[in-house]
């Protein structure tokens, strides 16, 4: 483990969230083409109560990952080399070292427990003087953040600001800074960490809206932002000429619609959302027509993913803390034609999700830990989509929350 982690360079691991488990399955399946599911890792990492001890297939793919060819090569590399003739040297004059070195050990640690005493007392730092904050430049997207801080008299040459979930994402601050920028290509809720040392000094939550719909084509690095003008008047769906655009893209492309907004203090884990929907491209890579809602909250997300039956073993349902992915689990309610509109009903009532389509309950789910308040909700498509209404209820008020039928403005 800790050879994976100091390949990946993503900070102490004491830090590591769900989220960040979640990016290291993808990592390793990316390097491998073998899929360990978030929940099998933190169980690794010591981030989950487990009794039995990883199986001989997930200590293969982390020394894959690491490096080696499997677990037994990863061992075999690891174990102690016979000692030389100067090893045996040592080991016969253990005693005499040992004495000396004992004797050296007290003289050191008299002298250093002085010293470090009266250091200790000139560099107690005081966590409450330490300030972190920070302010979007702009409305819409992208958007830039300043981030304000003052880390009084913190000395370190290892201080970074996490700008997101992702702890790849970071930025190095030097001696003396007192402000940085980071930039923001898609709307949501982020944590933003301070860190000295590799450890969280201060926190606190960013929240990037895009207060009505935004629609993206997710190329990477910099997604497309298409404008109302590409729009159709009366859905969420692209014109003719973005889907041509990505229709002729020779590699797979995401389409997202966005929204992300302050809906108050509405609860994600207790609401109802129907929504109508249908794919728009199902040729070359874009066969298996692949849908993900995301609902998103402050303190997580839900991911409702859909695909054509046959390819349900490629899809991954995440319900906050719970992790359920196809190779490992049956998904096959998942499997739906697209072709034409299908009506989605996903209710979230106390933390147990049920999902229907068409009227007809296909899948039911109980999680634990809260995605807090609502954020926002995104439909993402592999290729194109359209999206023809969407409802969302508070419960058990049935307070209406957003009933829309997409009349957008040129």
């Amino acid at each position: 483990m800790l050879e994976i982690e100091e390949k990946l360079e993503w900070g102490n691991s004491d830090q590591w969230h769900n989220d960040v488990f979640i990016e290291l399955s993808e990592s390793i399946q990316q390097s491998t083409g073998i899929l360990l599911s978030p929940t099998t890792l933190k169980r690794v990492w010591g981030k989950v109560k487990y009794k039995s001890a990883p199986s001989i297939s997930t200590l293969n793919t982390l020394s894959q990952f690491a490096g080696y060819a499997n677990w037994r090569d990863f061992k075999n590399k690891k174990d102690v080399k016979k000692p030389s003739w100067l090893g045996k040297k040592i080991t016969h004059n253990l005693g005499v070292i040992m004495v000396s070195a004992s004797i050296m050990t007290i003289v050191f640690i008299s002298f250093y427990s002085m010293i470090g005493a009266k250091k200790n007392e000139d560099t107690t730092i005081d966590f409450s003087k330490i300030t972190f904050s920070s302010r979007p430049i702009t409305q819409g997207l992208p958007n830039s953040v300043v981030f304000d801080f003052d880390l009084n008299t913190i000395k370190s040459d290892s201080i970074y600001i996490q700008q997101f979930w992702d702890v790849t994402k970071t930025i190095k601050i030097k001696p003396g800074q007192k402000k940085a920028t980071g930039i923001y290509y898609f709307p949501g809720y982020f944590g933003a960490k301070l860190l000295v040392d590799g450890q969280i000094i201060k926190e606190h939550d960013l929240f990037i809206t895009s207060n009505n719909w935004v629609s993206t084509i997710d190329y990477k690095p910099i997604p497309k932002y298409v404008s109302n003008t590409d729009m159709l008047r009366d859905r969420l769906s692209f014109s003719n000429t973005i889907l041509n655009e990505i229709k002729s893209a020779t590699e797979p492309v995401v389409s997202t619609f966005h929204l992300v907004k302050d809906f108050k203090d509405v609860s994600g884990d207790n609401i109802k959302i129907k929504t109508s929907v249908r794919n728009l491209y199902r040729e070359k890579w874009a066969v298996c027509q692949k849908l993900r809602i995301v609902i998103l909250g402050t303190n997580g997300a839900i991911i409702v993913p859909f695909s054509i039956p046959g390819c349900v073993s490629d899809i991954n349902v995440m319900l906050n803390d719970v992790y359920l992915k196809g190779k490992e689990h049956d998904l096959s309610a998942f499997g739906v034609d697209f072709s034409d509109f299908r009506i989605i009903d996903i209710n979230i009532i106390e933390k147990k999700l049920t999902v229907f389509v068409d009227d007809t309950e296909i899948y039911s789910r109980q999680y634990n830990e809260s995605i807090g308040k609502l954020v926002g909700i995104r439909y993402r498509f592999l290729g194109a989509g359209e999206v023809r209404h969407l409802n969302i209820t508070e419960q058990p008020n049935g307070a209406t929350i957003i009933n829309d039928d997409f009349k957008i403005d040129p």
